[in-house]
């Protein structure tokens, strides 16, 4: 299969079984996002939303959360990996925020870069989620997922992967494909036993085409 057919295939399959994928995480407004998104760094979505109720109860926006002491913000994200650093984040971005753009979330993936604690894929995010801007995030589920089905050849850096995906996928679908890949990533194509058997994307699927191969090979060489 080439590799505008498996771009086809993936991108059908996902538009018949999730045309309304969207991120997990729990939130209320673009601030919200940004916290969320910032503490998901190498963290679960499923720890985050137990995190966030408790931390947005206590700094409703921006400006609370600038007044919150590095002690108090701590306690209330202790259970997320990194607490030191997140929590270092989390006033920084508060900061930033209220000097340099008045309080708001910029929508700009060149301005949201110079918030602390937001590189590009959690950029990428809040561009596509927010202000549903064609931004592809691509986090360790959609680098690893991009690889295995073939969608992208040798790219060995998250990057490369984007300028990858952008290129093969409509621009009016690339924000959903990036929930589309995530969630397949978290849920079927796991990095470790991936479940090939009960993939629906196993005709476009490098990684599966593969395997079977060299499942072939195997028997042939015990027969």
């Amino acid at each position: 299969m080439r590799r505008q057919e498996r771009f086809a295939f993936v991108i059908d399959h996902f538009l018949r079984t999730a045309p309304e994928a969207e991120t997990e995480l729990f939130y209320g407004n673009p601030y919200e996002l940004l916290v969320a998104v910032v503490l998901s760094a190498q963290c679960t979505d499923k720890r985050v939303n137990l995190t966030t109720p408790v931390l947005f109860q206590r700094f409703p926006d921006v400006y609370a959360l600038s007044q919150g002491s590095e002690e108090e913000i701590f306690n209330l994200i202790r259970s997320i990996s990194y607490p030191n650093n997140k929590t270092k984040h989390l006033m920084g971005l508060a900061r930033v925020l209220i000097t340099e753009f008045g309080g708001e979330v910029p929508s700009e993936i060149n301005d949201l870069v110079k918030i602390p604690g937001v590189g590009r894929k959690t950029a990428n995010v809040i561009a596509s989620v927010i202000f549903n801007k064609p931004a592809m995030a691509v986090d360790t589920h959609v680098f690893r997922v991009s690889a295995r089905l073939g969608l992208t050849v040798k790219a060995r850096t998250p990057l490369e992967t984007e300028k990858q995906l952008v290129k093969f996928i409509p621009e009016m679908l690339i924000s959903r494909a990036h929930h589309w890949l995530i969630l397949h990533g978290r849920y079927v194509c796991v990095a470790r036993n991936p479940k090939c058997k009960e993939c629906a994307l196993q005709p476009a699927c490098a990684y599966y085409q593969q395997q079977q191969r060299k499942t072939v090979a195997q028997t042939s060489m015990n027969v």
